[in-house]
């Protein structure tokens, strides 16, 4: 029976059969906790230092811009270095940093320094573990759904982790909770190093500049509209979370209505997941690309007659559960990604994916200044769905030039 069969019958079972996944799945799970709480500790350790909420918030935002330089200047890195390689180093690189971060005597610069450090290699280690997933699962159905397993952990260990974070620190000091997370890379690093096979480069004599690789990618009219399928709905979709805040507020809801509210879109989207990847076969997740992306920022239109907190949590539920279509979109972009440009395309589609996202937070928040946070969403919620539509019409485009009817048919 071929993978993609099995991962048809089987779901997401399929994926975790294989011994390196499960590795790979493990160490995913504790460096993501172990960035959640490194996030919460240096935050709650620069404000004690400083008493400085501006210092405090700039902490906290720092991930943003070394990410954008670690994702163009590293990428070509990701096909130019075994994986393993290139994962195991990032871990230690993290755990070297966090382990700097417990001294007494580390001053608040150097610690911004060292938080810059560890989000300037975060997307060349997305960007690798992506692409070696394809080794590790082969390029069908089993390799989407291991990309999907590795999101809801993300998803879920966000959720969780600030709670796990808040628990730590009732216990222990900042600096001894930042020893945690430098545990957690080292764990992380340990089950990379010794749970996976070690596996040439894909482009060893590849010489090409990380800008050009970007062109590589971006210059193919497929690659280009996929890679955009991903970015663009995440710039409107991080509205309603971006402002959540202050349309609780206004509404006269409090701190619990607001904890529910953050949760209900991240909730929806491994729900939806977790539907597709087991309830559906390959065909029909190709199947539901299309219908679910063009009306998955419609829920937010209910923003429209600034609704109370019951159908509020209902719409970003159902924008979450939306998200299913997400599963066949990694199938058309593995298909459509040559092997020797993979490393460098899952770099650029993870650096892209996290600017995207702070740049969607920033123009909420600005376009916030000057009208209504129910009038902003909804505006978001109409212009995401014109972009969508115009980027599905692309996509349609490219199959019909390229003759990509196999995108359609899950194979």
């Amino acid at each position: 029976m071929s993978v993609a069969s099995q991962a048809g019958r089987a779901g997401y079972g399929v994926a975790f059969r294989v011994p390196e996944f499960r590795a790979v799945f493990a160490a995913h799970l504790l460096s993501v906790l172990g960035l959640v709480v490194a996030e919460i500790s240096l935050t709650v350790l620069v404000f004690r230092l400083t008493g400085s909420p501006l210092m405090s918030a700039l902490t906290f935002a720092l991930g943003f811009l070394p990410h954008v330089l670690g994702g163009t200047l590293l990428a070509g890195v990701a096909d130019r270095v075994p994986a393993r390689r290139v994962l195991v180093v990032c871990d230690l690189v993290c755990a070297a940093c966090a382990a700097a971060m417990v001294l007494p005597g580390t001053p608040v610069a150097a610690l911004l320094v060292l938080r810059c450090a560890m989000a300037f290699v975060a997307p060349l280690f997305q960007g690798t573990r992506n692409a070696s997933l394809a080794d590790v699962l082969g390029q069908g159905q089993a390799y989407v759904l291991g990309r999907s397993l590795l999101r809801m952990v993300a998803q879920s260990a966000q959720l969780a982790g600030f709670g796990i974070g808040g628990v730590l620190l009732t216990v222990l000091a900042p600096r001894a909770a930042l020893g945690v997370t430098a545990g957690t890379f080292l764990a992380s690093a340990a089950l990379l190093r010794f749970g996976t096979r070690r596996r040439p480069a894909r482009a060893v004599g590849d010489r090409r500049s990380p800008l050009a690789g970007a062109r590589a990618v971006l210059g193919d009219r497929r690659m280009r509209a996929l890679t955009l399928m991903f970015w663009v709905p995440a710039v409107f979709t991080i509205a309603p979370e971006a402002l959540m805040a202050p349309y609780a507020t206004g509404i006269g809801s409090g701190t619990v209505a607001l904890g529910l509210l953050m949760c209900a879109l991240p909730v929806g989207t491994i729900a939806g997941e977790l539907w597709a990847g087991s309830a559906l076969g390959a065909a029909a997740r190709s199947r539901i690309v299309r219908p679910l992306a063009a009306v998955s920022l419609l829920p937010l239109l209910v923003y429209a007659v600034r609704p109370g907190v019951v159908p509020l949590l209902a719409a970003l539920l159902l924008a979450g559960l939306a998200h299913a279509y997400t599963l066949g979109l990694d199938q058309w972009y593995v298909d459509a990604v040559p092997e020797e440009l993979r490393g460098r395309a899952m770099t650029l589609l993870s650096t892209g994916l996290m600017t995207l996202q702070g740049v969607g937070m920033a123009l909420a928040g600005l376009a916030a200044e000057f009208f209504a946070v129910h009038t902003v969403v909804t505006g978001a919620a109409l212009l995401g769905t014109a972009c969508v539509l115009l980027l599905l019409r692309e996509l349609r485009a490219t199959e019909e030039r390229d003759g990509a009817d196999q995108h359609m048919t899950g194979r």
